[in-house]
């Protein structure tokens, strides 16, 4: 996946990248669905149906089956693929449709609905570069929000998206908003779970819905789009996108059962017994409260809404104050806020309502929560859904100049061959979330250099900084495969630690080295079945 400046400082233009992998999974919703008798019905055959005759989507190239995974059995089954005509990033991606057995009106989406969709990702994540999931457009910011919990440790680019019209009728926005998708997902390092949608990528967790008609359908009211598309290219905010900083590999936690969680809405002459009615639903565990402007409800510190609420919260019921506004924040800027704050409820700071309550789910969901470290960590960023105000932001400067971005960038390859972990942590430090993941002539990250570097303490650190482990350079490599290709046992550990995995055009290579004179034991843990007994 080129970088911005990678694709500047390319001396080789004519040289063909190594192709990505992208996996198109399908639920249901408006994009996949055709005419009947009874109305517009969730049709199977999109591939074959929508995908090939379409040239945009098939260069009509012979290609062979790809690979899927189809239970947690770990049955692979082999599916038709596609690819797409090569892209101005002089790259083609080849994908693949996997059509869930019963497709859904996203109104009838839940939490087994997202479960499926998590276990899809996690069983096929070592063999495709990124995901593309459709899904109706109803539910589809509760569906956003929900993986982004689910997803944990996620490397690689999720992205989400529909249509208001199906994409077998003859005027539709089913086409750009796919195509798009696929394009991004198979382009860019974007490890977020996102929502593309008329020519805008959102930050998945951020957005809402805003119309029921319009092609402009999506709307993410507190963080600006992560890249928007225009008639000559994809424009990423790469100072926007939010990267995991755990050296932890990606795992998913699945059970957000929202039966145990609900949503209401205060109103002008609310009766609190109407609260206290909710408050004490059988296996209620939280509530998220949507309140007036920045957090306010009627009454006092002594009113009854107010002593309804602070008796929930001591029976162990998380309450999340959130604005009815598309936009702004709940804090404790007004009276009311703050009585609702003393009385235990969270401020939801800028939090969508859809986020909310996904994140109290995810939340609750984990082994061993308690109320209070649940309502602890509602107040705290885990995915980018909320902004803390405490944060200090650093974005690049945009005047256009290269000197900057190639002076660091061979100032870290210095410092990496020198083992000058000092000297590569000064480096970085103002700029951690573009440099990491720039690229030299060769694709090269930082990540790669550091991958076969004297010192594993500079490649844990940029791991713990957010840097991607799956970005590939010219040559198809993975940092983890010039690991193991160098016999750097420690360094191999750190990376599969990380979530580390060889592509699976890297494996042929993998067992030829293990099997020839390579350190089988260090292969091994690189994941060539067998290398340790050979």
């Amino acid at each position: 996946m080129p970088s911005r400046l990678s694709r500047q400082m390319d001396p080789f233009p004519e040289l063909q990248l190594p192709e990505s992998r992208v996996l198109i999974i399908i639920t249901g919703g408006t994009i996949c669905m055709r005419r009947s008798d009874d109305g517009l019905i969730p049709a199977k055959g999109f591939l074959r149906a929508a995908l090939a005759p379409r040239p945009s989507f098939n260069d009509n190239s012979y290609q062979d089956p790809l690979e899927i995974v189809t239970d947690d059995k770990g049955t692979r089954k082999a599916v038709q693929s596609l690819r797409t005509p090569i892209s101005a990033y002089d790259r083609r991606v080849r994908y693949s449709v996997l059509e869930f057995d019963e497709l859904l009106d996203s109104s009838s989406i839940d939490a087994a609905g997202w479960d499926q969709i998590a276990r899809t990702i996690y069983r096929n994540y070592q063999l495709f570069d990124g995901f593309v999931v459709l899904h109706g457009t109803d539910s589809l910011a509760y569906t956003c929000s929900a993986l982004s919990f689910m997803l944990q440790n996620l490397g690689k680019p999720v992205i989400l998206t529909g249509s208001q019209a199906p994409m077998m009728e003859l005027q539709n926005d089913a086409q750009d908003n796919l195509l798009s998708s696929l394009i991004i997902a198979g382009h860019f390092m974007i490890p977020e779970v996102c929502l593309f949608f008329n020519f805008k990528l959102f930050r998945g967790n951020r957005t809402t819905k805003v119309s029921a008609e319009d092609f402009d359908a999506f709307a993410s009211p507190n963080l600006r789009p992560l890249a928007q598309i225009s008639s000559l290219r994809t424009n990423v905010q790469w100072n926007l996108v939010y990267r995991p900083t755990t050296v932890h590999p990606f795992s998913i936690q699945t059970k957000l059962d929202t039966s145990h969680v609900a949503c209401l809405r205060i109103f002008p002459g609310m009766k609190p017994e109407m609260v206290d009615a909710v408050l004490r639903l059988e296996g209620l565990k939280g509530l998220i409260l949507e309140t007036f402007g920045a957090g306010n409800t009627p009454g006092g510190p002594d009113s009854a809404m107010t002593q309804i609420l602070a008796a929930a919260v001591k029976r162990g019921i998380v309450i999340v104050n959130v604005t009815q506004c598309l936009s702004g924040s709940v804090s404790p800027l007004y009276a009311p806020g703050t009585v609702l704050g003393r009385a235990g409820v969270v401020f939801g700071q800028d939090l969508t309502s859809e986020a909310a309550l996904t994140k109290l789910a995810y939340l609750l969901a984990l082994p061993e929560s308690t109320p209070e470290e649940v309502a602890k960590r509602m107040c705290i960023s885990l995915r980018g859904e909320l902004t803390e105000t405490t944060r200090t932001h650093f974005e690049h400067p945009k005047n256009g100049s290269l000197t900057p971005e190639l002076s660091s960038l061979t100032a870290l390859g210095y410092s990496i061959q020198a083992g000058d972990l000092q000297g590569a942590r000064d480096i970085i430090r103002g700029e951690p979330r573009w440099l990491l993941n720039d690229a030299d002539y060769n694709l090269s990250t930082p990540v790669h250099l550091a991958a076969t570097g004297r010192n594993v303490d500079i490649l844990k650190d940029f791991l713990e900084q957010g840097a991607s482990v799956h970005l590939r350079n010219r040559e198809g490599h993975t940092p983890l495969y010039l690991a193991a290709h160098a016999g750097l046992a420690g360094h191999v550990q750190i990376l599969t630690d990380a979530g580390a995995h060889l592509h699976s055009d890297e494996m042929a290579a993998a067992r030829l080295h293990a099997e020839s004179g390579g350190d089988a034991a260090v292969w091994a843990t690189a994941g060539v079945s067998g290398a340790a007994a050979g």
